[in-house]
């Protein structure tokens, strides 16, 4: 074999090309190791913390002058224009669009007022504004507790962790409107010091512990589902821990299904409220987003609420989460096509499918139950007695959770279609049995017609049918808006205000 001097002696233009192509690997070599160096260095400055602050500083803009990407997208949460065919982030009076719900919700608090959840930015906004926390003034409190509070602010586990859960739980909704300012953000989820993701809403590490597990010694993957899971679940309040508490509690156990957290309210009679029509002892789902989740094909591979509610994403170089949470039907590149190689229109097409099956039987649900509702209140008005009412109440009380349940949850149609699909099959089946016992027995009492379905077809028709007085709940709370809300924002900014001051001495 000839040597490089040789081949290069007798043809000189292979030494230029050698000599080129040296050149060339030099440059790119070079590239690399400055983009090596130029990232490192990004990187470095990038995550330098520029303020101090305190754990569970509940003020975003703070967090994000160390965290600028994170927070620059967080701020993303205010914005309302996507609307998907049935949800997204814009604003929806969900009774407007289905006034059947203010007969279900008869009597309780949610016949007042329910609109579709906009995004995290709003959360504290959007609690003062719902009718369903009243117009409280001087002499009139709020008809819910502060724990109604306790999913909306990173002011929460800051009063928790100086107060403790059962005196932060303690009281009716305007006596801590002035410490809840802040919106749902960073300390939520995050350690200040360490910015591991964490829990700070005492109810669900309360959960694990009575179902025997350790929350510390979950993955990173598995946190990445439960920081959602402190809010995104079912709960109710339990008064029977602390006198004149309303303690938050999730109802997991005897299990997380739908009719594992019925047994465990049937174990001790609960009831959120009894129906102001049929006389039952009803459930109010909240949004049992996680537990859910959990039966669906996703959380069995493996796939967390983050990667597709917030995404990955690079800029300059760095990666990081994306911090605007968002329906990932806005986001189909970054949520989706991660793993599903099938086109955009595909993708939704095939979201919506589901959607409108499940929804279809939902609504024949909520029509059955109207129904339900209407002619048990027929039937008490005929003079039924409350042994001949009982089972048929129970099984009202039964179909209606299944329906909550199902229209309760944030995408439970995609999250999980089958179980969601058996749900709704099983309140259709009890209600109609509730409706054949209660024509037998409507029939006993001498009523052999039919009920009228009630005209409901619009949202103040049907708060007219079961007696609210609108006007005087909106006025109430304008009132309430004008004048409570301003001295809670004075009160705020002055406290905010002596914390900087503090730190600068």
């Amino acid at each position: 074999m000839k040597s490089l001097r040789e081949i290069i002696s007798n043809k000189p233009y292979m030494g230029w090309i050698l000599f080129a192509a040296t050149l060339v690997i030099v440059f790119l070599l070079g590239l690399l190791a400055s983009s090596i160096i130029e990232r490192r260095a990004e990187a470095v400055f990038a995550y330098k913390p520029q303020v101090d602050y305190p754990d569970w500083e509940p003020r975003n803009a703070l967090w994000g002058k160390n965290f600028p990407r994170e927070y620059q997208s967080y701020l993303r949460t205010s914005d309302t224009a996507f609307r998907s065919k049935y949800n997204g982030s814009a604003f929806i009076d969900m009774l407007e669009v289905d006034p059947r719900m203010v007969v279900l919700w008869a009597g309780y608090s949610f016949s007042k007022d329910y609109n579709q959840s906009r995004g995290h930015y709003y959360a504290v906004t959007d609690n003062r504004n719902i009718l369903r926390t009243g117009g409280p003034a001087a002499t009139t409190p709020s008809p819910q507790p502060n724990t109604c509070w306790t999913c909306k602010s990173p002011d929460v586990p800051r009063l928790m962790k100086t107060i403790g859960p059962a005196e932060f739980y303690k009281g009716t909704w305007e006596s801590k409107g002035h410490e809840i300012v802040n919106p749902i953000g960073c300390a939520d989820c995050h350690d200040a010091t360490t910015m591991n993701l964490r829990i700070s809403r005492p109810a669900l590490t309360e959960a694990f512990q009575r179902m025997g597990k350790d929350i510390t010694a979950v993955t990173h993957q598995e946190m990445r589902s439960l920081v959602c899971a402190q809010c995104h679940v079912e709960y109710y309040f339990d008064m029977s821990r602390f006198e004149d508490v309303q303690y938050l509690v999730y109802p997991w156990d005897k299990g997380m299904t739908v009719d594992d957290m019925e047994k465990y309210y049937d174990a001790y009679a609960f009831s959120d409220w009894t129906h102001a029509i049929s006389k039952a002892p009803m459930l109010k789902a909240q949004h049992p987003d996680y537990e859910v989740f959990l039966t669906g094909v996703h959380a069995k591979r493996g796939v967390a609420c983050a990667d597709c509610h917030m995404p990955y994403k690079s800029e300059g170089g760095q990666k990081f989460t994306d911090h605007h949470i968002q329906s990932p039907l806005n986001n189909i590149a970054n949520s989706c096509q991660v793993c599903h190689r099938e086109e955009t229109d595909e993708l939704i097409a095939d979201v919506y499918e589901r959607q409108d099956r499940i929804i279809e039987n939902r609504d024949k649900l909520e029509e059955l139950l109207v129904r339900a509702h209407v002619e048990a209140g027929k039937a008490w008005e005929l003079g039924a007695r409350e042994e001949q009412m009982e089972g048929i109440l129970s099984l009202i009380r039964q179909a209606q959770w299944r329906w909550d349940y199902a229209a309760a949850g944030h995408g439970n149609s995609f999250h999980s279609p089958v179980e969601i699909s058996r749900i709704i099959a099983a309140g259709i089946g009890r209600s109609q049995e509730a409706r054949v016992k209660l024509a037998r027995l409507l029939a006993s009492l001498g009523f052999n017609e039919e009920l009228p379905y009630p005209d409901i077809d619009t949202k103040a028709k049907a708060q007219a049918f079961i007696g609210l007085d609108m006007q005087k709940l909106n006025a109430e709370k304008a009132e309430f808006l004008r004048t409570m809300v301003p001295e809670w924002m004075k009160q705020a900014e002055e406290r905010e205000k002596a914390w900087d001051e503090k730190t600068r001495q």
